[in-house]
């Protein structure tokens, strides 16, 4: 691997902030004391800063050289509403709040390579480090965005990084196309008319209802949708009743959808509401539909992905760098890539066994209690976005 020098040599330090934000988890618009941490860094380093964008969020604003291109680079800092397993000395300080999917690395990776390129500017243009609140289901890239992130930083293109367990340190991910779902959730209540279990001919079951929706739901995905295009429906709660005989007035329903393509999502919400509705009907009840849509698909820009693809093979080697495999979770870096081309990839984490003792007993698994960031990603996350930046932003 080619990982740039100066960025090991300062990799201890960068690692100790990162286990500091580890110890003090902040939850979805909360990440006062994370902003204040990477806005301090960002100033020692003499990194022109704007601070509240979507809340809490940070841009750092290096510059160098005359051109007006610029590229932004984004991390997440937020954590989860998790109870943390770990008992290290960096695990976590607030009782049900945790860094579960690695947000303080990615933001110690980019702040590392800010201190590289702050001291260097190696390139000609402008860099936007773009350090975002509320990834974990709060949206902080789209509040961001309606704060004026790309009128009042233009960029040509944004480029985001997750860390990915289980494939050895080391390794890199990265597509065009879809590369994480949309995700959307449903509750649908059902109406019917209470009544003793003894004599249901009396009442109007809305159990047995709800029950017909549950596998009606999936002919969805395997008789509406083209077979080649992803989908998911998952029903995930069923809430009814209070007493073994007493039939219920009504009977509660919720999900998730996870879709590729808008399209698909559009099929979907349509075909559930029109099963919901018809079947509730067949059976004389009646159901209040709802579908909310959260984050939309990932979507790699195809020139971005390929520029992203050979600046990892530059640091790792092509055998390094694999085909990224397109996964259900969301992300809210999907709003950046519908504003801007761009491209979201993985660097992978290894299987755990960097965890030092006093971890938990579970997998070093995205939300995960037992979950901990690899401090050894540190140098070569902050030597790519270096190098992307650098290539993006060539000196000609």
């Amino acid at each position: 691997m080619k990982i740039i020098d100066s960025i090991v040599t300062q990799a201890a330090a960068i690692a100790s902030i990162r286990r500091d934000i580890h110890a003090h988890p902040e939850l979805c618009f909360e990440e006062v004391r994370t902003a204040d941490v990477v806005a301090k860094k960002l100033t020692e380093w003499g990194i022109e800063i704007h601070r509240g964008m979507g809340t809490t969020g940070v841009v750092g604003i290096i510059k160098s050289g005359t051109s007006e291109r610029a590229i932004g680079l984004r991390a997440d800092m937020d954590a989860l509403p998790m109870q943390e397993f770990n008992t290290f000395d960096h695990a976590s300080q607030h009782a049900g709040k945790m860094h579960a999917c690695g947000h303080d690395g990615h933001t110690a990776m980019l702040l590392a390579a800010a201190q590289h390129l702050a001291k260097n500017r190696n390139f000609d243009g402008t860099v936007y480090l773009i350090f975002q609140p509320a990834e974990e289901g709060g949206g902080g890239a789209r509040e961001m965005i309606k704060d004026g992130l790309f009128d009042k930083f233009a960029m040509q293109a944004v480029f985001g990084l997750h860390n990915w367990p289980c494939d050895a340190v080391g390794h890199f991910s990265v597509s065009p196309g879809p590369v994480m779902a949309s995700s959307n959730e449903f509750k649908i209540t059902i109406h019917g008319k209470g009544g003793h279990a003894a004599m249901p001919h009396n009442a109007l079951d809305p159990v047995t209802v709800a029950c017909q929706l549950v596998q009606a739901f999936q002919t969805i995905i395997s008789r509406n949708k083209k077979p080649v295009d992803a989908g998911v429906i998952s029903v995930t709660m069923i809430h009814a009743g209070e007493a073994t005989n007493v039939i219920p007035d009504s009977c509660e329903l919720q999900g998730t959808v996870r879709t590729f393509s808008i399209e698909v999502l559009d099929l979907i919400e349509q075909r559930m509401r029109q099963i919901a509705q018809h079947t509730c009907a067949a059976f004389d009840m009646r159901c209040e539909f709802e579908f909310v849509r959260n984050y939309p698909p990932t979507i790699n820009s195809v020139a971005e992905a390929e520029f992203a693809r050979q600046v990892m093979v530059s640091i790792v080697g092509a055998a390094n760098v694999s085909v990224q495999e397109p996964t259900m979770g969301a992300e809210d870096f999907s709003y950046m890539l519908l504003a801007k081309p761009g491209c979201y990839c993985f660097i992978a984490n290894g299987d755990g066994a960097h965890r030092e003792s006093g971890h938990g007993g579970g997998p070093c698994m995205l939300h995960n209690a037992s979950y901990d960031f690899n401090d050894e990603l540190i140098p070569l996350g902050a030597t790519y976005w270096v190098r992307l930046a650098e290539e993006w932003l060539k000196i000609t």
